[in-house]
């Protein structure tokens, strides 16, 4: 049986082996794809969906990062509060090991000052009474540093390494977390003014925190040096108040100001543009937006040891300067005219040589680094914390 002509299977005929259909016009061949354009397409697109689906985590500082989550003022107060407790646990034993071996070598007779550190502050003390049972009159027979950590805690048990802490935290919190708060809100707000890149913003910040810090707490400082020499009910402490502010006017309840803030002023300068520069260089040479935990411990640490050495003559007078006047006001012998901050500095120099002006380097930067490392490392990571949680309430 023969197929009808229209019904004929289609062959492929000539060079060009065109599919002929019945009634269709030829298909024209396809050009050769180009696949090199494809795989330069397809590469493209992969970067393109890295970029923004999965954020590469190193790189350059320089360039524009990630939007930056604001930290409320309360919560700069609850991560300074923290820091500043941590610190104070931390340092203070050393300065209580110190005191202990001090009354050992030479026993501190009844009314003599000395100065209580606690990583925070410098608390000017009172001894008590000679038959009194104080934390630092406690016989010992101590041998060195070591000797002394082990024989308080032997003997004494381990919360005796914290002695005379919480009346010192009653002012050094407070302190710590104005001055901490105060200096982010004002950076946050010459940033908005000058621009992000103004190196001069640290220093005005800082210096402008730390004054407003100790005008806060001098009076309350002055208040609590009173109350540990005599035990005042509350209504002799306001007739002792009212009366000094009688007979010497609201000045008086600010006297000491002026050393404590020749001391603190510089060194808040200091600390606050050193940390910042460390701290974009470290981030620079790791190749990081965001600094960590270790970037802002080092900076800290660092920062906060050449701004001890470079303000230790100030610290050395202010020392002095607070003890001659607690011995002045509780003999009731009237203040000399010399007792000024650059008079005290001229007698120093004249009876000891530029030297007696760094008097007690070593100790000091024992105390100030591990308690600038902490208390800014504690801090940052406080803020980090909420930044965190204040995104997460923002995505949802």
């Amino acid at each position: 049986m023969q197929l009808a002509p229209s019904a004929r299977p289609t062959r492929l005929r000539g060079p060009s082996r065109l599919l002929r259909l019945p009634g269709l016009p030829a298909l024209q061949p396809l050009p050769p794809p180009d696949f090199q354009l494809l795989m330069l397409q397809t590469k493209y697109w992969n970067i393109e969906l890295r970029k923004r689906l999965k954020p590469v985590k190193n790189m350059d500082p320089e360039a524009e990062g990630p939007p930056i989550i604001k930290v409320t003022p309360l919560q700069q107060m609850l991560a300074s509060c923290t820091g500043a407790i941590l610190t104070s646990l931390m340092v203070t034993p050393f300065d209580v090991v110190k005191i202990r071996l001090q009354a050992q070598n030479n026993p501190f007779p009844k009314g003599k000052c000395f100065l209580y550190s606690n990583g925070l502050m410098d608390h000017l003390c009172v001894c008590e009474e000679e038959g009194s049972k104080a934390w630092y009159k406690k016989p010992g027979r101590f041998q060195g540093t070591l000797d002394a950590f082990l024989k308080i805690i032997r003997n004494e048990g381990i919360k005796s390494l914290w002695s005379g802490l919480p009346p010192t935290l009653v002012m050094a919190v407070p302190a710590t977390v104005i001055y901490f708060t105060c200096y982010d809100q004002l950076t946050a707000l010459l940033r908005s003014k000058l621009g992000e890149n103004e190196s001069r913003i640290p220093i005005v910040a800082g210096i402008l925190a730390r004054v407003g810090a100790v005008t806060v707490i001098s009076p309350l400082e002055l208040i609590r040096t009173k109350m540990q020499s005599k035990k005042f009910s509350y209504e002799e402490l306001h007739q002792l108040v009212s009366k000094k502010v009688s007979e010497d006017g609201w000045i008086s309840l600010w006297r000491g100001w002026a050393p404590t803030v020749l001391r603190d002023v510089p060194f808040s300068a200091m600390y606050w543009y050193n940390y910042e520069v460390l701290k974009k260089w470290l981030c620079a040479k790791s190749g990081l937006y965001e600094p960590t935990f270790m970037i802002n411990f080092t900076s800290g640490a660092l920062s906060g040891s050449f701004a001890a050495v470079v303000t230790l003559p100030f610290d050395v007078v202010k020392t002095q300067k607070q003890t001659q006047l607690w011995i002045y006001e509780s003999r009731k012998i009237s203040m000399p005219l010399q007792m000024s901050t650059w008079a005290i500095m001229k007698n120093i120099v004249a009876k000891n040589g530029f030297s007696g002006l760094f008097t007690g380097l070593i100790p000091r930067l024992i105390k100030i680094a591990p308690a600038c490392a902490v208390m800014i490392s504690t801090y940052e990571f406080g803020k980090s914390f909420f930044q965190k949680q204040n995104a997460r309430r923002q995505q949802y």
